[in-house]
Order: structure tokens, then C-alpha cells, then sequence
């Protein structure tokens, strides 16, 4: 260039642009398409999924199965989308040698079992009917498994799509470079969306698509069917390339942008109303309806001679029950577009070594323990040498314990009360003080997880909250600092203004803290907010506000002018995910609210008093068979012989109340844990820490609150009849 010329446009944007690459730091091209590090990041991912490709790798090895042609490139797809190291027929395989690995384990053990016992006509059909339909289910569960982990690999990824378009756009405004924008945007985003760009790159690389723009195309046709809204946002951006005037550029890339967030709006409204029926339906079907059949299985257990024993109560209602509503709702909630709720930031909390620790369950463990004990002392009582040893009964009646006279009805019952039946077997409990003691059980295992849940949580979860407070308020805080930014104040002198401007909200603790690293220690803007061991990010967990403050670093490399504007558009964002968690809550108050006052009230509620029943029922029975034989009710004409009552209804065939009430104690604990995390992902996505603070304090109001209905209903209905009987047969 001679010296007295002037230079061109070309060139002076040529060399700045340089300078401004130069100045923002993004992954290097050849880094992310480099084969070896998308596999170490590919090792990183979640160890379930790793462990079924284990499995298709050596059980779905076995034989191979190849599909029809329509399935195999559905199960392609579905591999593709969520990473998986595995061949479509191995995934079949697995599915079949599984079915078939149950399925001939239930024939042997059935036929083991009918053996020992003498002979086919002892064959256990229930227990072989209960094994094949979880050798069918298991073989449609493993055979669906790669399109549930897409669904769920594309759920995750959904919830990074705005930022995703956000640090793109960001870094387009200034440098029309599609390359380097994902490349940028890759850097920053979180799993599993992340791996996704990176895979872009990954492609290119090994000549699958011969540029960019055609492995990013082929990689959005996986979002057609999911979220067309991320499709178009990426055309938006890839069509502004081609716009020769810089202001209709700019505008298309805010068009990408407002595309994406109207897109998630509208598809969580959506989400919100087709949610409602069905969460109502699954409610009732799994939850309250087993809860009033209890009421109908001590009867029915006496009437059918023993066909239904208590292993069966036990298995439908701890087991098949549970599992069966979990799968629902577990299939409802994947309809859900998108959370925000849990962030990788918060494993780098300072108190989330407090959350992870083991120490809080071992305290539990040693609190609880007594309690099961407890609840286990009339099997203890009959089938250990305890009591001989420590030179006491196997059981006891009420007024040997100095309650009530021998003489009466209550007095004369036994406390634990087990009976030996036609074939010599011993069968029970059936006494009220067996009972009463079972509920310390349930009690037990509900407070061990509700102490240990509290003790984690305990200081983590104050945290959190403030940074939903936080959240909440930054909002009208990035607008301030916009203002500011683009008025000519630099950054490192914008967070000192905002938080003098903020005194006594959460939003001004945090830039107070942000520009006491800056002032006080010397910080850059970027360590002072993401430092490792003292950026402010790590007491403030939030993807929201990791995002907000990653733009307005990386946007001012470029310009205040830029960051003032690419701060405005995180604040619509902000301000649209607040409008889309509000008017969620507001048209799900009222099922929520709903499940949650049935699960830690009125289900608690109506199992307490159907097990008081169940006691009453084997108190009446009892109290009939040990009468004298012949005696009649309602006089000497037109009576009912006991004997006859006794013979349809036999205590010794129906299921023990202890055993029913440490079954419906336990089904109460699972739909507990699994109603909370149902009503956790609907309002806040998958929050793990809110889960778990959630579940612990559910647990304690929902259990404590059966234990005492279910006491106080056992003494008060088995009193009464032991008062109503005593009168009758007197």
C-alpha cells in the first residue's frame, strides 16, 4: 500500500475483524472436528446410557436380528439422535434375548417351586402369569429404549435451544461467520447440546457432508417432528448471510431469535393444557382407586378360602401398581417441552459436596433403625429364639399387659395373635397390637428418607432459593444494564452502579459480590462472575443467569454498543420464560394443587382408616370363631348359627392386617416419591436438588399424618368392637 493512499473499505474491515477474533476467545475449527476429543467428550455422557450400550455390545451380540427396513431406519435415527454407540439390530437382539431370558427364568422357578412342594398341582400360576407380563413388558421397554433416550436426549437439548440461538446471534451480529458462530456456541453451551454442534463439526470432518451448512441442515431435520420453531430460527440465521445491507441483517438475525421464543411460549401453553386430563386420569387410576380396593381385600381374601394371600397385596401394591404409574406419568411428562430447572453449575456449589455426601443417610439409618425394629417384633417374637432367651411369651393377651380384664373381650385378645391353619402352617399376625406395632415400619423407612433428604438440602436449598429470587429480579437488572452499556459505561464499572442502584434485593447482592472481585481482587469481568473457585456464578446455580452474563461478556469484546443490544434481547427472554412459568402455574394450580393435598392428606387419610377396618374385620371374625359353637344371633328363632358366619368367613384365609398395613405403608412412600417428582417437572423442570427437598418433606407431613389416622382409627374401631361384640354374645 503506497503512503499517501487512503485504504479501502475491504481492507479496514478486514484487519479489524481480525483484531476482534483475535480479542473473543472461541473454539479453534480443527479442535472440534478433531475425532479424538468428540470421543472423550462422548465418554462423558451419562453412565446409563453407556450401560446399555454395554449391553446391546454383549447380550445383543448373541444373535443377530435384523428388523424390517422401516424400523431400522426409525431405531437409526433414534441412535443418531442421542449419541449411541450401537447398530440398530443390537438394540432388537437385546430386547428378544431378554424377553426370552425372563421369561424361561419364570418356567424354571416355577416348576422348582411346584416340585418342593409335591408336586404340578402346586404350580404358582400367578407368579408364572406376573413374570411373563414382565417378560412382555421388558421385551417392548428395551425394543423402544434408543426412541425414549432420543426423547429424552432431544427434552434436555430443547431447554438450550434460546441460548443456543442467543450466543450464535451474538456473535453474527458483529462477524457473518456461521463456522465460528457455532463453533462459539458450542463452546459455551452446556450438555447435551453442546455434543450436538460439536457433532456438526464432527461430521464435516470425516467427509459425511462436504460443508457446514449441510451437516447442520441434515442435523436440524431431527428437530421436524420436535421443534420446528429451532429449524426455522437457523434458516433465519443462515438466510442473513445472504444480505447485503448490514441493518436488514441485523434485523433477521433479531427475527431468529423472537422465532424461538414465541415458538417455546406457545408450545409450553400447549404443553399446559394437554397435560391436565391426562395427569387427572393416571391420579385416579393409580393412586385413588387401589387405595379404596384396600377396604375390599380382607373380606374378599376370607370369602375366596386363601387364594389371596398377602405375598400377592404385597407384590400389586409395593411392585406392579407403582411401577404402572410411574410408567405413565413417566411418558406424560416426556411430552414436555424443555426445563430449565437444573444446571450443571450446581455441582460446582460450595455446598454441594453437603449435597452429595452419604454422611446425612448413615445418621438416618442410625435414627430410623429403631423404628423397624420396632415394626418387626411380632415376626421377631415368632420365628427367632429371642424370646425364649431373654425368658419371655412368643405373644401375650391385652390383660396380661395390664389392659382391660381377662374376662373381657379386649382384655382376652391376644397382642400378636398368630393361629395355625388347616394344614399346620403357621399364619398371621392378626392381633391389634401387631398391628399398631407394623406402623413404625413404613414410619421408619418414610423418616429415614425425609432425614437424610432434609440434612442434604438443608443450606443448599436456601441457596437455590435465592437464586430463583435472583431470577426473578434480573429481569428489570439486565434492562439497567443495557442502559447503562449502551450509554458508554464499560462493564467493569456497570455491576458497582447497578448494585448501588439494587441495595436490599438479591439482584444487588450479586453485582455487589461481582464488583467486589473486580474492585477489590483485581478480577476480570469473566473470573469475576466464572471463576472457578470464587466467580459469584457458583453461589447463584442458573443456567438464566450463566447465559445472560457469558452474552454480555463475550457481546462487549465487540462493542458497548453490542452488548447493550444483545442484553435487551436476554432481557425479552428473561421476560418470556417468566410469562411461560407463571401462566404454566396458573393453569395447572388447580391439579397440582389437587395431587399434592391428596398425597400428603387424603390418601394418607383414607388408607389410615381402611386399615383400622381391615383390623375390625379380623376382630369380629376372631372374636366369632372362638364362640361357643351353636351359638345363635338375635335369639333362638330365626338366628344365624356363628358357625355358619365362621365357615364362609375364615380368619385363618385372610390376609393378616399386619402384612396389608406395611404393604399400603410402603405404596404410600412410592406414590410419595413418585407424585413429588411428577409435580417437580412440571413446574420447574428437572430440578434434582428441588426433587429431593420436595420429597423429604412430603414423606415427614404425608407419613406422620397416616401413622396417626391409622392409630387412632385401629384403638378406636377395634375397641368398638370389641364393646359391640362383648354385648351381643354375653
Amino acid at each position: 500500500m503506497q503512503p499517501n493512499k487512503r485504504p479501502t473499505v475491504d481492507e479496514i474491515l478486514k484487519k479489524y475483524e481480525s483484531k476482534i477474533e483475535g480479542e473473543i476467545k472461541t473454539t479453534e475449527l480443527g479442535a472440534v472436528k478433531d475425532s479424538k476429543s468428540y470421543l472423550k467428550f462422548k465418554e462423558e455422557r451419562e453412565m446409563e446410557l453407556t450401560n446399555y450400550e454395554r449391553w446391546c455390545k454383549t447380550l445383543g451380540s448373541v444373535i443377530k436380528m435384523n428388523p424390517s427396513k422401516k424400523d431400522e431406519e426409525k431405531i437409526r435415527r433414534d441412535i443418531e439422535i442421542a449419541h449411541m454407540n450401537i447398530e440398530p439390530w443390537q438394540a432388537i437382539t437385546l430386547s428378544v434375548v431378554i424377553f426370552l431370558l425372563v421369561f424361561f427364568l419364570g418356567i424354571v422357578l416355577s416348576a422348582v417351586y411346584a416340585m418342593a412342594k409335591g408336586g404340578f398341582a402346586y404350580f404358582p400360576t400367578l407368579f408364572f402369569l406376573l413374570i411373563t407380563i414382565v417378560s412382555i413388558f421388558l421385551f417392548y421397554f428395551f425394543s423402544g429404549y434408543p426412541a425414549r433416550f432420543a426423547s429424552k436426549w432431544k427434552l434436555k437439548a430443547s431447554s438450550q435451544m434460546v441460548p443456543a440461538i442467543l450466543y450464535v446471534v451474538v456473535y453474527m451480529r458483529h462477524t457473518a461467520n456461521l463456522e465460528k458462530a457455532i463453533a462459539f456456541a458450542s463452546e459455551h453451551l452446556q450438555y447435551p447440546l453442546a455434543l450436538d454442534f460439536k457433532k456438526v463439526f464432527y461430521n464435516v470432518a470425516i467427509g459425511k457432508f462436504s460443508t457446514i451448512k449441510e451437516s447442520l441442515d441434515n442435523y436440524l431435520e431431527g428437530w421436524r417432528d420436535y421443534s420446528n420453531e429451532f429449524i426455522e430460527s437457523f434458516h433465519l440465521i443462515e438466510s442473513s448471510l445472504y444480505e447485503p445491507d448490514r441493518g436488514r441483517r441485523i434485523a433477521t438475525l433479531e427475527k431468529a431469535i423472537q422465532v424461538v421464543l414465541d415458538g417455546v411460549y406457545e408450545k409450553m401453553l400447549k404443553f399446559t393444557h394437554d397435560v391436565k386430563a391426562p395427569l387427572t386420569n393416571v391420579y385416579m387410576l393409580a393412586i385413588m382407586l387401589p387405595i379404596l380396593g384396600i377396604a375390599l381385600i380382607p373380606l374378599a381374601s376370607a370369602m375366596v378360602s386363601g387364594m389371596i394371600k398377602w405375598s400377592d397385596v404385597f407384590v400389586l401394591y409395593t411392585m406392579i401398581i407403582p411401577f404402572l404409574a410411574f410408567f405413565m406419568l413417566d411418558k406424560i411428562l416426556l411430552l414436555r417441552p424443555g426445563g430449565y430447572g437444573e444446571t450443571s453449575y450446581l455441582e460446582k456449589n460450595p455446598l454441594y459436596p453437603q449435597y452429595k455426601s452419604k454422611g446425612p443417610y448413615f445418621a438416618a439409618f442410625l435414627i430410623c433403625l429403631p423404628f423397624v425394629i420396632i415394626g418387626l417384633l411380632p415376626l421377631i417374637f415368632q420365628y427367632t429364639p429371642l424370646p425364649h432367651m431373654l425368658g419371655l411369651q412368643t405373644d401375650y393377651t391385652f390383660a396380661q399387659l395390664g389392659f382391660g380384664s381377662a374376662d373381657s373381650g379386649f382384655g382376652a385378645a391376644k397382642v400378636f395373635d398368630f393361629k395355625v391353619d388347616a394344614n399346620g402352617a403357621t399364619v398371621g399376625p392378626f392381633g391389634a397390637g401387631a398391628l399398631i406395632l407394623s406402623l413404625f415400619l413404613p414410619l421408619g423407612i418414610a423418616l429415614f428418607f425425609s432425614i437424610a433428604n432434609k440434612d442434604r438440602t438443608l443450606n443448599i436449598i436456601d441457596e437455590r432459593n435465592k437464586t430463583k429470587q435472583l431470577e426473578a429480579e434480573f429481569n428489570n437488572s439486565l434492562f439497567q444494564i443495557g442502559n447503562r452499556l449502551g450509554n458508554g459505561v464499560p462493564p467493569e464499572l456497570v455491576f458497582g452502579k447497578v448494585a448501588e442502584s439494587s441495595k436490599g434485593l438479591v439482584a444487588g447482592e450479586f453485582f455487589r459480590r461481582v464488583n467486589y472481585n473486580i474492585q477489590q481482587m483485581g478480577m476480570s469481568v469473566e473470573k469475576a462472575i466464572f471463576d472457578s473457585r470464587r466467580g459469584v456464578i457458583l453461589f447463584y446455580p442458573s443456567d438464566l443467569i450463566a447465559t445472560s452474563m457469558r452474552v454480555l461478556i463475550e457481546s462487549s469484546k465487540k462493542g458497548l454498543k453490542i452488548a447493550a443490544v444483545s442484553l435487551m434481547s436476554i432481557s425479552e427472554y428473561v421476560k418470556n420464560i417468566q410469562k411461560i412459568t407463571e401462566r404454566l402455574k396458573d393453569i395447572l394450580a388447580e391439579i397440582v394443587s389437587e395431587m399434592k393435598s391428596n398425597m400428603t392428606f387424603l390418601a394418607p387419610l383414607l388408607a389410615g382408616i381402611v386399615i383400622g377396618l381391615a383390623l375390625m374385620i379380623s376382630a369380629i371374625l376372631n372374636t366369632l370363631g372362638g364362640a361357643t359353637a351353636g351359638l345363635s344371633l338375635g335369639g333362638d328363632t330365626g338366628g344365624i348359627n356363628i358357625q355358619t358366619i365362621t365357615g364362609i368367613f375364615k380368619i385363618e384365609t385372610m390376609i393378616p392386617p399386619y402384612f396389608l398395613q406395611i404393604a399400603i405403608g410402603i405404596y404410600l412412600i412410592e406414590v410419595i416419591f413418585i407424585l413429588t417428582g411428577t409435580l417437580v417437572t412440571i413446574d420447574s423442570g428437572e430440578d434434582k436438588l428441588e426433587r429431593t427437598s420436595r420429597i423429604g418433606a412430603n414423606l415427614r407431613s404425608g407419613m406422620v399424618f397416616y401413622f396417626i389416622t391409622a392409630l387412632l382409627a385401629s384403638v378406636a374401631l377395634f375397641a368398638l368392637s370389641s364393646i359391640v361384640l362383648k354385648g351381643v354374645l354375653s
